[in-house]
């Protein structure tokens, strides 16, 4: 079954050319991750980035019966920024496919454990405001499991996640020792 791909663009117009080169990418993931039913492909131009080597922002967001995959990347041409998202997210494949094949010291598959995207940041100083809400299902997994989808998923600051052994929502983050710290939040 071919993947479903969606481009959307912001700040900047998807040519048949860009369109073309996208799908043609994306569209060969799924020898990859047969699994895989649908691609999301976020592109943009930032004209504030404090660097033009950052100025085009290519994020890819592959879906997959229970689990969810992000990458993104940012470069001076859109085309690159593409090439580069498509290796990192080569490479979250191969890890997942590997830690899937390895089994989990539960016995529980990894489609079975909830993903968060990460959260979008505001990228000039202003009033701050909720621009974007985003909803993901909760699957209840151990510590060691929250810790092993941040690093596969590439959340570098936070992840949060349903614990199972203490039946409450929590946060894993790095620590600015490089550590990690869990939020585990109480209702006053």
């Amino acid at each position: 079954m071919p993947v479903q791909i969606t481009i959307h663009g912001r700040d900047l117009s998807v040519t048949p050319k860009l369109r073309e080169y996208v799908e043609k990418k994306v569209g060969k993931l799924d020898h990859f991750l047969p699994s895989i039913v649908e691609a999301r492909v976020d592109l943009a131009e930032v004209a504030s980035a404090r660097s033009a080597a950052d100025r085009h922002v290519a994020q890819l967001t592959v879906h997959s019966p229970g689990m969810v995959l992000r990458a993104e990347e940012r470069k001076d041409d859109l085309f690159t920024a593409i090439d580069m998202v498509m290796e990192k997210m080569h490479r979250q494949i191969e890890r997942y496919k590997g830690k899937h094949m390895r089994g989990r010291g539960n016995g529980a598959g990894a489609e079975e454990v909830a993903l968060v995207i990460e959260e979008e940041a505001p990228e000039e100083p202003r009033v701050r405001q909720v621009v974007r809400r985003k909803r993901f299902v909760l699957t209840p997994m151990a510590e060691a499991e929250a810790i092993e989808q941040m690093v596969m998923l590439g959340h570098e600051e936070f992840f949060v996640f349903y614990n199972a052994e203490t039946s409450r929502v929590n946060v894993l983050y790095r620590r600015n020792d490089g550590d990690l710290g869990l939020i585990d939040p109480d209702i006053g």
